[in-house]
């Protein structure tokens, strides 16, 4: 179904450009932390963790740089998607008159998704770095719960606000 949404410049608040700032400093702070101990690190690395967060699989050191990779391939596409918020899902016909507040609640959504995604990545890559220096890691058994919870709670908490801005 092909619409005519109307094309807006997003203003940027301040919570905005904070979200913007922190995810650009974590992938920043990913690639410096694996490029400081790159060469402190043993010839194997884990490269996957079980449910309660344990090291079940071993790769090479080299696998290293993916999650920084990965990480910094998702922040872009998120950046360049926030780009261009008419083209966005939603759950409501945008007009005018809502376009400004739907496009904002939109864009800050996958900022905040994105700097979520970005500390998890952070995590899970300061965990592989400790324990390929032969530090005794896990990456505990509350990150699987709190994903999990995230997951269902946030898009709950999403609709809500939709309802709200659209009455």
């Amino acid at each position: 179904m092909k619409t005519h949404r109307p094309k807006i410049q997003i203003p940027l608040a301040p919570i905005d450009k904070t979200l913007i700032a922190l995810t650009v400093l974590g992938i920043i702070c990913m690639f410096v932390f694996t490029f400081t101990s790159y060469p402190n690190l043993s010839e194997t690395i884990p490269t996957h963790f079980n449910a309660k967060g344990e090291a079940d699989a071993y790769g090479k050191t080299i696998n290293i740089w993916i999650l920084p990779f990965v990480s910094l391939l998702i922040t872009t596409l998120l950046f360049i998607i926030n780009r261009f918020p008419h083209i966005h899902n939603y759950m409501v016909n945008i007009t005018e008159e809502n376009a400004l507040k739907n496009y904002r609640l939109s864009t800050r959504t996958v900022r905040v998704i994105n700097f979520f995604v970005m500390l998890l990545l952070l995590y899970i890559q300061y965990v592989m770095l400790q324990a390929g220096m032969g530090k005794e890691t896990s990456l505990g058994v509350w990150l699987l719960p709190i994903v999990i919870s995230s997951s269902i709670i946030l898009p709950i908490l999403l609709i809500i606000q939709l309802i709200r801005i659209n009455k």
